[in-house]
């Protein structure tokens, strides 16, 4: 491990980068929280992931498909750039070398709010759904919140019409609230953001 710098005031004392590791049988979750321990390789199939996401008809960040990596890569390279042990992590699965899904999870160091953290761009490759692979990542991501961040609670916002809200609520998540046709993704189809909490953690 090497120094990468705290976000939170060194709340922990001199943050570090860690590299977690966790095999499941047929994939492996695997955590970064620095920038530097991201390689271009990589950072090309969590873009390449994100696409091919997105034009399935996920909602992972991007409403309008079809998109491409030109447009995609500026997006995964702000997550990556802000990544920190206190503030910042990536939760990546890979299945047989290859990337099958990924997800974000952050935290906001204010004081006000520094005891909640949220999830953001949970994604599965459509060709490997069913195996597990979203319920292994968001598990990792509470596990990590919890016992590595000290988070209290996370929030998440889901798109509604989806059905996404039932798989969170499956992994103990719950329904706090609506704004109710809150995302226009064309005339006439206005869709609830739904927001979602998991506590406690």
């Amino acid at each position: 491990m090497r120094p990468c710098g705290s976000a939170a005031g060194g709340r922990r004392g001199a943050a570090r980068c860690d590299d977690h590791r966790m095999t499941d049988g047929s994939f492996t979750l695997r955590q970064f929280t620095c920038p530097g321990d991201v390689p271009l390789r990589l950072r090309q199939a969590l873009t390449a992931c994100w696409v091919e996401v997105t034009n399935a008809g996920g909602a992972a960040g991007f409403p309008f498909p079809p998109v491409d990596a030109a447009e995609v890569a500026p997006a995964l390279d702000r997550i990556v750039g802000l990544l920190s042990p206190d503030t910042g992590r990536l939760l990546t699965a890979t299945a047989d070398g290859d990337l099958v899904g990924w997800l974000s999870l952050r935290r906001d160091p204010g004081r006000l709010i520094a005891h909640w953290g949220t999830v953001h761009h949970v994604q599965t490759r459509p060709d490997v759904r069913g195996r597990g692979i979203g319920r292994a990542l968001m598990d990792e991501a509470r596990r990590a919140a919890r016992d590595e961040m000290g988070l209290e609670q996370l929030h998440l916002a889901v798109r509604g019409g989806l059905g996404l809200e039932d798989f969170y609520d499956r992994l103990g998540w719950r329904e706090i609230g609506r704004r109710p046709g809150a995302l226009r993704l064309a005339p006439g189809d206005d869709r609830d953001e739904i927001l979602m909490l998991l506590s406690p953690l």
